[in-house]
């Protein structure tokens, strides 16, 4: 049944891929299903244990921040529309599955080029720049990030043993400028969302002290 035209637009999160050094995008992977919890860590930088007292209250830092979600994929849908969707038809859902997890691989040309590379005696080879990271959840939410954590369960097979649906646990680590730096792409995208942060506190109106049951600061 088609939608409403009143109905709201569903906005998917997602990962886009940013070629590191033209900021080009090289490609837009949505999440089939929004998940329903998103986990987010905050984890303070502060000067340790042991500092000077004058240094107790400083900060070295944004935090470090890690995010957390569970993703469904399911090829049910697509299956319905055969002529529309012939790749989920021969593979199921391991396109879906191959986009997330090549980005923790070095591509094969790069291992190819660094294994001539050895082979010619070169002594110290450089590892390759990966594409830029960035998860997006929602306009205010776009960071630069590291996948640090990707498991699958695969739940459903067709005849050819395909995939036809499973859940994507996904654990990302947020760069920030101390990973980065300023100059960087990801690391001006990363100062944008530590602005929308501050934005958006702006309009949390403050409460006051009664609400809290005192009539000031002793």
């Amino acid at each position: 049944m088609p939608s409403s035209p009143n109905s709201p637009r569903l906005v998917k999160g997602g990962i886009v891929l940013l070629d590191p050094e033209s900021s080009a995008v090289l490609r837009v992977i949505p999440l089939q299903y929004n998940p329903d919890t998103l986990t987010r860590t905050l984890q303070a930088q502060t000067v340790g244990e042991g500092a000077d007292p004058s240094e107790a209250m400083r900060l070295k830092g944004p935090p470090v921040e890690t995010i957390k979600l569970e993703a469904e994929l399911d090829a049910t849908d697509a299956m319905e529309f055969p002529d529309q969707n012939a790749n989920v038809v021969e593979y199921g859902i391991q396109p879906q599955l191959a986009a997330l997890e090549t980005i923790l691989y070095p591509s094969s040309a790069q291992l190819q080029q660094n294994n001539s590379l050895a082979s010619s005696g070169t002594l110290e080879i450089i590892p390759t720049e990966s594409p830029l990271v960035l998860f997006v959840w929602s306009k205010t939410r776009i960071v630069p990030v590291r996948l640090t954590e990707f498991s699958v369960t695969e739940e459903a097979f067709d005849v050819n043993l395909n995939p036809l649906r499973a859940k994507v646990s996904l654990g990302m680590r947020v760069l920030s400028i101390n990973d980065l730096g300023f100059n960087h792409k990801g690391g001006s995208l990363y100062m944008i969302y530590q602005q929308q942060k501050e934005m958006l506190a702006s309009l949390n109106k403050s409460g006051t002290l009664g609400a809290l049951g005192i009539g000031g600061i002793p």
